[in-house]
């Protein structure tokens, strides 16, 4: 069976990215794990994880849920036109952990766009970082009248369609990267 982290990258108070990580988990065809990154208390970035002294940390935990994970599926909120400097900040911290690994972004956003345009600066992070950038996007534009408190879909049969096929090319290519390893 696969295993999928689901990175819900959100740390502001009254965030959207748990519902839309819980309802990209279910159901989900390998074991998931999501991770808060608001709950793994990142330090500021001095150097990669590698390079530091520090064990037990949320840090070090992190880095093993990414390294042994057969993808990844990150969950953005749109700040002010970009992605949130904390999820930069713990790209920073991590590289070997990102090599070859399938990525794709979940992006949400108040507004009617779905921050699709943030994807592009993120997916060039994780590029240069080696990782495999999977072109599938699931964007929540209106998140607050997209999903309620519970992480249920409002508009249950457009959202279900779209996150089928987010999912389906995450778990394609997955299967596609055990077969090349």
């Amino acid at each position: 069976m696969s295993s999928i982290v689901i990175l819900s990258s959100s740390v502001r108070n009254g965030r959207k990215s748990p519902q839309v990580a819980r309802y990209t988990e279910a159901p989900q065809p390998a074991s998931v794990i999501i991770p808060f990154l608001k709950e793994c208390k990142f330090s500021n970035f001095e150097g990669r994880l590698t390079l530091k002294k520090i064990d037990g940390t949320p840090m070090r935990q992190f880095a093993k849920e990414i390294k042994k994970a057969n993808g990844v599926s990150n969950v953005i909120p749109a700040y002010n036109g970009g992605y949130p400097a904390g999820l930069q900040n713990a790209a920073n911290h991590f590289y070997t952990q990102w090599h070859s690994q399938p990525v794709v972004n979940a992006t949400i956003s108040n507004g009617l766009f779905g921050i699709t345009q943030v994807i592009t600066s993120l997916q060039f992070t994780l590029w240069k970082m080696k990782s495999w950038t999977v072109p599938a996007m699931f964007p929540v534009p209106t998140a607050d009248k997209t999903f309620d408190e519970s992480g249920h879909a409002i508009e249950k049969e457009a959202t279900e369609k779209r996150a089928t096929a987010f999912i389906a090319e995450l778990m394609w290519c997955i299967e596609a990267n055990k077969r090349m390893n």
